[in-house]
């Protein structure tokens, strides 16, 4: 779950919520959201999230949404990627959707730079 975090604040993604869906679904332990600016931009984070994933050997399962760059969704079997471009993440509202879902605290520096891009700033 961290590498496709890495992955994705790496292409500036922002607004980045990692959930521990373990005990609530079958469908994967993690859910990953984050948030373009642009249908571009959603398209570039999810594609560097699955090539990151690849260097590991890790192919996503499969890949829906992409072609519009509305919304990406890369399923590596136990974590799920979400890539919204932001109208459309507002819309699907997944983390009210999955509000019992305990969100995963992340290692620094990742916490910092999804904080960062969140609000607007960079940091060094």
């Amino acid at each position: 779950m961290l590498e496709c975090t890495r992955a994705a604040l790496d292409k500036k993604a922002y607004d980045l919520v990692a959930l521990d869906t373990a005990e609530f679904t079958s469908i994967a332990d993690y859910f990953v959201i984050c948030s373009g600016r642009s249908d571009t931009q959603v398209q570039a984070i999810a594609d560097a999230v699955a090539a990151h994933m690849e260097s590991f050997g890790i192919r996503p399962l499969a890949i829906e949404g992409y072609e519009r760059g509305q919304w990406a969704l890369l399923d590596f079997g136990d974590v799920v990627i979400h890539v919204f471009y932001v109208p459309v993440r507002g819309f699907y509202d997944l983390e009210r959707l999955w509000a019992r879902v305990p969100r995963v605290e992340l290692p620094e520096p990742f916490q910092t730079q999804a904080r960062s891009l969140k609000t607007g700033t960079e940091h060094a």
